[in-house]
This record gives structure tokens, sequence and C-alpha cells, in this order.
């Protein structure tokens, strides 16, 4: 069944980094926020990085403004089947370009192997920037531990004071 994405991304003009999911999954889509699962580790993985408390409610998760960090997915519509990465067909992508355009980001993040995959073949060719490949953060990743994840992004904290 054909999904929509139904809200936008978290950004300011300020914003030095962009984190792209492929798509929310289905607790997210019902949140209408991002990364919206309890056993999803993005927030608790972005947290140590950034020194900072685990967000649990939304305004809490507005943290990364502060921190020059943006947030959206790849994909603005598309047929998928639950939450499942793999089953993602009939792509429609989300205009990243505009974004770019509207804020200063210097490095763009996935978050795992698709969303990775869906902007280089759908909207690298348009923007020209290139993209860095992080481990997801999704349970269904259980090959690695939080500790692991939080080593591999910490790359996220390098770069913000890179681009101070």
């Amino acid at each position: 069944m054909r999904q929509l994405h139904t809200f936008g991304p978290v950004y300011d003009p300020s914003a030095r980094i962009l984190i792209l999911g492929s798509f929310p999954s289905e607790r997210s889509r019902k949140e209408g926020f991002y990364y919206g699962h309890p056993s999803n580790r993005f927030w608790a993985v972005l947290a140590s990085i950034l020194g900072r408390q685990k967000p649990e409610t939304v305004v809490e998760k507005r943290m990364l403004l502060e921190e020059g960090i943006a947030l959206w997915d790849v994909v603005k519509s598309c047929e998928i089947t639950g939450s499942s990465d793999s089953s993602i067909k009939n792509v429609i992508v989300n205009d990243i370009g505009s974004l770019l355009g509207r804020s200063n980001i210097k490095t763009i993040f996935a978050n795992g192997g698709t969303a990775f995959r869906l902007y280089r073949k759908y909207i690298q060719p348009i923007t020209g920037m290139d993209i860095i490949r992080l481990p997801s953060t999704s349970p269904a990743n259980a090959g690695y531990s939080l500790q692991r994840l939080i080593q591999a992004w910490s790359l996220i904290k390098t770069e913000l004071e890179k681009n101070a």
C-alpha cells in the first residue's frame, strides 16, 4: 500500500549536518515524528555522542537544532509493507536539494544502507553532495550493539567540531 511521509524536516538555516533516514516506521508515522519506535536506538546514540540526556518527547528531540543537526528522510512516498526498508518500492523522493539551499549543511549522513542507496540513486545526481553511510540504528541491525553504534556515529561529533 502506498504511504505518504506526513511530517517535514527538522532543520533551521544554521544546520551544518543533515542525517537522512529512508522512510518513517509505522510507529513514527503514527506519532508524526522521527524514530518513534522505542527499540530504535537513534535517540540513545545521538544523546550519547552529543553528551546529552536521551530525549523522550518531540520537544526534547528538537535538541538536534541546538547542535546544528537537521533530520529528514529520503523518501516522500512509496509502497512499503509495515516498516520494512527492504519492501520499499515505487519511490518518490523528498526535495533534499531545496533543504540544502535553505541551510548551511556541509555534510550529509545516511542512517543505514537503504537511505544511503536511495540518496545516491535519486538525489546525489541533483545536489552533487556526497553522503556518508552510518550503520542503521534500527533494531533490525542486531549486528551492532549500542556501544558499537555510538562509536561509528561519533563521526557526527567530529564533523560538527570541524564545521563549527
